[in-house]
């Protein structure tokens, strides 16, 4: 791009002729590419320095997809014939490296959004970042559901004198060898990072403070989300919870009796209206089941040297680790638009929730997975080259992707 040299009438600014996109996850990934196969460029502003940061930085090494691969699959190009049927994460990198070389999507990194806001004079969005002002017709959000860590306020927590992480830094439980470790939260990263410590010789003890629907992945040889996606196309998903509760009392037995309460309402039924992803088990429940893994009930208090526990029981520990999830950030940086919740989620659900106003977009805020994603981006692609192809019919004089702006004179349509 150059380097410019601002003075006072001249903003550090780059016009770009087609969609911003911020994040370069999957969902960011997906949308260049639908784009890109109907001949619409875009421009993918990533903090990280990487692709699929969240992957790459933010995940435990034992981790593998949780669903079939034939579930997340991008648009355009699937997974190469010769992966597992559950490919491990770094499995997972380097398919998505592959599928942006093949797209041709280079992300501009190290570009962290401060603001993003919709110029109603000019018409076009402005999103500033550490070094420049971008600005286009469209915007794309594909930040997704998982931006940053959920660091929950317990009490006493500043007390102890272990170290207290967030599963997005843990990376395998041979850091935790022959150590006490109280695991907060019981959901996927929960169960998991427990089984992994467990495998490592610590002694983990995972806290069950909420409601958690545990099914196995596999059910007879078949996916347990292939079933369930199978059945809704022809039953209500009260039924279909039914049918995959009593599959579950068959094969994992009754979970209550082993401190994992079930929500009132099913599995399928629960995620869609709260959005918590039932844990799928791929070991966690026979190491608790064999008391290697001992599950507890909400933390009361944390101690210098462990924590209380609302059941009045006291442990000691020697680290704790807060697998309480992730949040979107979308709220901190989307200035003026109440098209996302304070939660940071589109306010219209899924399938509605892909488009706002004034050429406003969201993409992977779908509680759906990469499902949800790959719907979303083709139709955002469908929607835009709409637009571009009347816009570039319209104005033939913007053929360059950059151009520098002044405060005065912004950049043509």
């Amino acid at each position: 791009m150059g380097s410019y040299k601002q003075d006072e009438n001249q903003l550090k600014c780059a016009w770009v002729q087609g969609p911003i996109i911020i994040g370069a996850g999957p969902s960011g990934l997906a949308t260049a590419a639908c784009l890109a196969k109907k001949g619409v460029p875009s421009l993918i502003l990533e903090k990280a320095h990487c692709i699929a940061s969240l992957w790459q930085n933010r995940t435990y090494e034992r981790l593998n997809l949780h669903l079939p691969k034939h579930f997340c699959e991008l648009p355009l190009m699937g997974f190469p014939s010769n992966f597992p049927k559950y490919p491990s994460k770094q499995l997972f990198i380097s398919h998505l490296e592959s599928y942006a070389s093949h797209f041709s999507i280079e992300p501009k990194f190290g570009q962290s959004v401060q603001s993003a806001e919709f110029d109603s004079v000019s018409g076009f969005w402005r999103v500033r970042t550490q070094d420049f002002e971008y600005m286009s017709w469209w915007l794309i959000i594909a930040t997704g559901e998982n931006a940053e860590p959920v660091i929950p306020e317990i009490s006493g927590i500043e007390k102890f004198n272990g170290p207290v992480i967030h599963t997005s830094v843990y990376k395998s439980g041979a850091d935790f060898r022959e150590r006490k470790v109280l695991v907060i939260g019981c959901g996927n990263s929960g169960m998991e990072v427990s089984l992994d410590l467990c495998n490592h010789n610590a002694s983990p003890y995972v806290v069950a403070r909420n409601t958690v629907h545990v099914l196995p992945r596999e059910m007879f040889r078949f996916s347990t989300f292939g079933i369930a996606m199978a059945l809704l196309k022809w039953l209500p998903v009260r039924l279909v919870d039914k049918f995959l509760l009593l599959l579950a009392h068959f094969t994992l037995g009754n979970t209550d009796r082993l401190g994992l309460r079930r929500p009132k309402t099913g599995p399928m039924e629960h995620k869609n209206s709260t959005g918590k992803t039932p844990v799928l088990d791929v070991g966690a429940l026979s190491a608790i089941k064999s008391g290697k893994i001992k599950v507890m009930e909400g933390v009361r208090e944390i101690t210098r040297r462990g924590a209380k526990f609302v059941d009045g029981q006291e442990k000691e520990f020697d680290s704790i680790i807060l697998a309480t999830g992730y949040k979107s950030n979308v709220p901190s940086w989307l200035k003026g638009s109440d098209f996302f919740t304070d939660e940071g989620i589109p306010r219209k659900p899924f399938p509605e929730g892909w488009k706002g106003e004034n050429g406003l977009y969201a993409v992977g805020f779908t509680r759906k997975g990469l499902l949800g994603t790959s719907s979303d981006a083709k139709q955002i692609a469908i929607d835009i080259a709409h637009q571009w192809k009347t816009t570039t019919d319209n104005n033939n004089t913007v053929n360059t992707h950059f151009v520098v702006c002044s405060r005065e004179h912004p950049a043509p349509r």
